[in-house]
Parts: C-alpha cells; structure tokens; sequence
C-alpha cells in the first residue's frame, strides 16, 4: 500500500511539473527571443549613426533611471539580485511592469553604450513572467516559488546558449553551498524548453572552439600554473564585487538629483573613452572572442589593464542607474584577465586556454556557482579544457570569500574549516569570523611554544650556573695549588 501511494504520488507530480515546466519553458523563450532580437536590431541602428553611438549614453542613462523610477523600482539594477531577493523573501512575488520595463530599459542602455550584459534581464523577465502565470492560475506560494524559480532557468539557458549551465545556474545562485533538488528536473525542462523555442526561433549563439590538445601525462607545470590562475580570478571577482558596491555606495552619497547623476556618468566615460577607447562600452563580445582565437594578435590589440577598464566601466554604467545584467561583463572581465594571465607565462600556446578559464573562473567566484561554471565549461569550450576548468573554478570560488555580486544570496557553508558563518543569513550581512576551536588550538599551539622556550631558557641557566661553579672551584685550586 506504501509503495503505491508513494510512487503514483511521485509519479503525478512528475507528469505535473513536466507539463508547466515545458509550457513555462516555451513561453519564456518566446519572450526572451523577442528581447535579444529587438536588441540585435538596436545595436544595428546604433551603428548606422553619423556619430559614435556611445555619445549617446548619457540620455540613455537618464531615461533607464526615468523609467525605472516611473514604472518598476524593481527593474533597478542588474536584474539577477532582485529575483532572488523575490524567492527568498516574497515567495517568488514578482511585479508584472518589471517584464516590458527591464526589457525597455536593457535594451536602452546597452543600445547607448552602456556596460552590462543581457543574462540578468533575461532571468528577471523569465521570473516576472512566471509569476505572473503563477499569479493568474492561482497557485500557492510554495508553487509560485517552485515556478518562478523554473522562469529564472529559462531565462539564463535562453540567453547563454548553454541549457544545462543555464538550468543549474537558475538554481544555484539562490543559496551558497546548496541545491533544491526538488526544483531540478523542472528546471532541467524549463531550460531545454527555453533554449530550443529560442533556436526555433532563430537565435544564434557563440560556442568557443579553442582546440586545445589534452595531453595524456601529467603536465605538472601546467597544472601549477592553472593553481596559480584559480587564485588569480579569485582575486580578480572580489576586486568585481568590492568595485561594484563601493561605487554604487559613492554614487548614492553624491548630493545630486538622480538624473544628473545618471547624465554626469555618462559625460565620465565618454572622457575616459579618449584615454582608453571604445572597446568597453557595450557587451564586449567581440573582444572575448578574440581572447578565444588560437594564434590571434589580440596580445598587441589588447591591453594588459583591459579587465580594469572594463570592471570600472560596468560599475560606473550600474552604479549610476544603468540597466542590463552583471554576467556578460563577468565573462569580459574574466576572458581579457584570464589572457593576460596566461601571457605572463610567455606560452602563447596557452593563452586561449588561460582566457577560456578566466572566462568560467571568475564567474564562480564572483557568483558563487561553481557547478553551473564547470558544466559550461563543458558546454563551451568542450571536455579538453574541462578538468582544467574544475581545478581553477574551485580555487577561485573559495578564494572569493564568503561575498557576491548577488548580496541577497543566502549561505549554508563556510569556505574555510577555520572560519564560523552565520548561516541562513544574506550573504551581505551574515557574520564571519575565526571559529572558536582554532582559536583555542591556535592559543594552546602559541602557550606550548612558550612554556617549551620557558623550560629551554632554565634549562640553560641551570647549565650556565652549574658550568660557571665549576669554573670557580677550578680557579680556586689552581690558586691553593
């Protein structure tokens, strides 16, 4: 009786969630397509322009914020943060405005120059879209949340191009060291469904093949130098996280109205522009392709401070009230570093490999998902670089620290056995400090040291002090001698 009711009950919610994921899967695909294909036809225009078309960006700014302010407070930002700061808090509550406004104001910024990506508008009108689906059926909260996080996957699959990356990163971004498994197959569906409705639909995506030949012995340097680079893109994402909030944080001091603020931005780096160029504005696809292409002359065209550049860009396009996503600019970010780390080495060989793993790594570490960065490894550069990629994208989520460019995510572990997290906290405000065994191990170690160095140190005087009496008693008879 048991086995029956368990798995037929299994069994419908199975067929269940098979059917709306797939149906939510499509719809979603359906209007994503619609968002890259009116930004594909912008960017189009913008370069039909009689003048640079990132002149434009200071208007740009300042109707992205009108807009934002006017219609949906919500679409503020890079999109991805406020759909989790909705399953964690409303129950996957999402405000329907946010659907046609973040599509609006994306395309806007992106079309102007600006300096975001287009994965966390996808995720926020996936998830908008699926609350309100969820919304208009009348489901619960419990089943909303459970949609809305399908939506999320939808979304991320539709615009990487990657499903199966795409799905696991709709569901890992939402906690730190955890997965809801019970939203994995939906996910799984709504991610595939998304991405071939896109595809049906003509949309064309990048995959990287940068041929790299797997060797069959263990290379030992090569593996040291992959070590080396995980620390590097650890470092690399807190510097994107740190950049990112301290700015957002300056911009919010200045005593200025929000429009000015947004125009003023906008002024700022179309002056920086004179100094470093035009390659920062915008995706930036181009330029990550190039950091892929075995024996390109992108070392010459690309300058060693390019990731600098273009964290500074995003944070300045964001912070003054851009809109667009976080992750392109990741992938920039970590392509440009990754290439010039593998140059330092001298083996030009290498540096497609080098910017392929800066490309997976630093988005590990500065999202904290490193199984969604190692299966689109896979997905994108193929299984060569793959085991590479798992080495360097674990060093790099570790070597973050417990911080995100998404502060509403919630931690479940601590990256360090040395360290005490506050768990279930967001991880912008959970408290992190030494745990208390090592301290006391640490304490005992240092007591044990001295108490060791205090015995030494009598030891010595008592032999200091036998040898001098014996010294003396020598001396006396040598006198009576």
């Amino acid at each position: 009786m048991k086995f029956g009711v368990e798995h037929s009950s299994i069994l419908l919610s199975v067929a269940k969630w098979l059917l709306l994921s797939s149906v939510i899967g499509v719809i979603i695909g359906s209007i994503v397509t619609l968002f890259l294909n009116i930004l594909a036809w912008g960017e189009g225009a913008s370069a039909t322009l009689p003048f640079h078309y990132y002149y434009l960006l200071p208007l740009g700014l300042v109707l992205s914020v009108w807009l934002t302010k006017t219609f949906a407070p919500e679409a503020k930002g890079h999109g991805t943060e406020k759909v989790i700061e909705a399953v964690h808090k409303r129950s996957g509550k999402i405000d329907v405005a946010v659907i046609p406004v973040k599509l609006l104001t994306t395309v806007i910024t992106l079309v102007t120059g600006g300096s975001a990506g287009k994965e966390g508008p996808g995720a926020q009108i996936g998830a908008g879209t699926a609350s309100a689906i969820a919304d208009l059926l009348r489901f619960s909260p419990k089943d909303r949340k459970k949609l809305v996080i399908c939506g999320i996957s939808a979304g991320f699959a539709t615009v990487f191009g990657t499903p199966i990356a795409g799905a696991i990163f709709g569901i890992e971004v939402l906690i730190v060291g955890a997965v809801m498994y019970e939203v994995l197959l939906p996910s799984f569906v709504a991610g595939f469904s998304a991405f071939f409705t896109a595809q049906y639909f003509g949309v064309k995506y990048t995959y990287y093949d940068i041929s790299y030949f797997q060797h069959y012995f263990i290379d030992l340097v090569l593996i040291a130098k992959v070590v080396l680079g995980g620390v590097f893109f650890g470092l690399v994402a807190y510097l994107i996280i740190a950049t990112l909030r301290q700015t957002e944080k300056a911009v919010e001091r200045v005593p200025m109205n929000p429009y000015l603020k947004a125009f003023g931005a906008g002024l700022l780096l179309i002056a920086v522009s004179t100094f470093l160029g035009d390659r920062y504005f915008g995706l930036g696809l181009d330029t990550i392709s190039q950091t892929m292409s075995i024996g390109s002359d992108v070392a010459s065209n690309t300058p060693w401070y390019a990731f600098l550049a273009k964290i500074f860009y995003t944070a300045i396009t964001l912070g003054s009230g851009g809109s667009g996503g976080i992750v392109t600019p990741i992938f920039y970010i970590g392509a440009t570093s990754g290439h010039w780390f593998g140059g330092l080495f001298g083996e030009h060989h290498q540096l497609a490999l080098f910017a392929a793993l800066g490309f997976v790594s630093v988005l590990a570490g500065a999202t904290n998902a490193p199984i969604a960065a190692t299966v689109m490894a896979m997905e994108l550069f193929g299984m060569d670089v793959a085991h590479y990629a798992a080495v360097s994208i674990v060093i790099s989520f570790l070597v973050s620290g417990h911080r995100s460019v998404f502060p509403s995510q919630k931690i479940v572990m601590s990256k360090s056995d040395l360290l005490q997290v506050e768990y279930g906290e967001d991880i912008e405000h959970s408290r992190v400090d030494l745990d208390e065994r090592p301290q006391r191990q640490i304490r005992n170690i240092y007591r044990n040291v001295q108490l060791k160095r205090a015995r030494h140190q009598k030891r010595r005087e008592k032999k200091s002090s036998a040898e001098k009496l014996i010294e003396e008693v020598n001396e006396q008879e040598s006198k009576e001698s």
